[in-house]
């Protein structure tokens, strides 16, 4: 009985193949939850993978669900000991639409193919391979000292695709029954695919049109061009003044007042890598004076994702009478989501473009949260990656992106750690999703040592 033996059980699950054909089994399941004609999946998941996996590993397990949705909420749990610590895992199911005809020729989403070193397949990084990793370093704790050591609870969701419509008010009503000392779980990429990596939040994100309707219908250029107002030179100019031509956000309500010392420290050993198929950064783009690194992880990003006017694929001698735009701010702590739009509508009214309407485009807000980086539990973590690898782990304030964290750190009062087992050039969300063979190998072991350092007397000590 030892943490040596532990990984060894994990990795031997890899090698065996019985990971692959498990992850297969489930990759084929198309738990799509933007499509409401996969409802029978997202339940498939739960009943025939994910209860009968807990079971196996003596966890009691029961659904959940939230008044007036019909999203599945999978809680599994295992008390050893009362006195013992309690950690929560948390994965999703569901994944993102499918996208079937735009995958390279001979990949289908939902047939995962090894290829290049690689796993396609929608979910094998997006969220499915990843909380099956975890899964299975728990396992193998279990195979090898027959207990965990620790009490462990779980939680499965089958909407973060959808925003995680009711995650919050699950933990709301069951924050007694998920109670507990700290959150361990993985989604998104490490820093490269080569470094294991920490996060301890996420960037939050709000999501927002801007839309100006002047009149019924477009007008002749000639007759009416310098008679009519037109909404795509007003909607041109009310982007300029919130993202200056290098990415600036340009409006102080939308960016945090300072990058604190511990979040510049974290980041000077991290580099930005997207591997060999990675684009190509540009060193210049973003706020003045801040690294590449610091922009992504430690300060706020305003993007425009798509824009609209008149018709753009067959243009006509025409005034157009509607211009449209969303965009999307990813921000760190330190900035209030609420006081998004009303702060841009404000603005936008100062600059003498009252015509611009500002609307939500999305009611779910994802915040921003980050643990931190000085926390005992962090420097625990990283040490327990490091043993089991002979690397020294990346350590991100928060992801880039973002997640439903604020459930768990605000709502549930969690330390959370996050332990991600992809990278940055998944194609996660695109067609050809993919996970890295020698991720996943590598994940497993890390987890078995992670879970096994858990149920250790000094767990959670720098």
């Amino acid at each position: 009985m030892s943490r040596e033996a532990s990984i060894a059980s994990a990795t031997q699950y890899f090698d065996s193949g019985q990971f692959k054909t498990d992850l297969a089994r489930r990759v084929a399941i198309p738990t799509e939850s933007q499509n409401k004609d996969r409802l029978d999946a997202l339940h498939q998941y739960i009943n025939e993978e994910m209860i009968p996996c807990f079971a196996e590993m003596g966890f009691k397990t029961e659904i959940l669900y939230y008044d007036g949705l019909d999203l599945p909420f999978l809680y599994a749990e295992r008390i050893e000991d009362e006195n013992l610590i309690t950690v929560l895992g948390y994965g999703h199911g569901d994944v993102i639409r499918g996208l079937d005809d735009e995958w390279a020729d001979g990949l289908s989403p939902w047939k995962m193919t090894e290829k290049n070193g690689f796993w396609y397949g929608r979910g094998t990084v997006d969220n499915k391979g990843q909380h099956q990793i975890n899964l299975a370093g728990l396992k193998a704790v279990l195979d090898t000292r027959g207990k965990l050591g620790f009490n462990a609870k779980y939680l499965i969701e089958m909407g973060e695709e959808r925003g995680s419509p009711g995650l919050r008010e699950i933990c709301r009503e069951h924050k007694e029954k998920l109670k507990a000392d700290l959150l361990i779980a993985s989604d998104g990429p490490r820093l490269n695919a080569d470094r294991p990596t920490i996060f301890l939040g996420s960037r939050g994100g709000v999501t927002f049109d801007l839309i100006i309707d002047a009149r019924e219908g477009g007008h002749h250029s000639g007759n009416w061009g310098g008679a009519l107002s037109n909404p795509a030179v007003q909607l041109a100019h009310a982007l300029a003044s919130l993202v200056g031509p290098t990415g600036q956000v340009r409006l102080p309500e939308l960016v945090p007042a300072t990058l604190p010392d511990a979040v510049r420290n974290a980041l000077k050993d991290c580099k930005i890598d997207g591997g060999i198929d990675g684009p190509e950064i540009d060193p210049n783009w973003g706020e003045p004076g801040l690294s590449t690194e610091e922009r992504v992880f430690g300060w706020c990003s305003l993007e425009i994702l798509a824009m609209e006017a008149g018709n753009p694929r067959t243009p006509v001698n025409a005034i157009p009478p509607r211009a449209w735009a969303r965009l999307q701010l990813r921000f760190v702590v330190g900035v209030d989501p609420l006081n998004v739009v009303p702060a841009v509508r404000k603005h936008l009214e100062r600059q003498g473009l009252s015509m611009v309407k500002v609307e939500l485009s999305r009611e779910e807000i994802f915040d921003a949260t980050r643990l931190d980086p000085e926390d005992p539990w962090v420097s625990w973590a990283l040490k327990s990656l490091e043993k089991s690898t002979g690397k020294k782990p990346a350590l991100l304030p928060n992801l880039g992106g973002s997640l439903p964290n604020d459930c768990f750190s605000d709502i549930l009062g969690l330390r959370t750690i996050w332990v991600p087992h992809s990278y940055p050039g998944c194609s996660q969300h695109a067609p050809n999703e993919h996970m890295p063979v020698a991720i996943a190998r590598e994940g497993l072991g890390m987890m078995a040592g992670l879970y096994w350092d858990l149920g250790e007397a000094d767990a959670g000590k720098a």
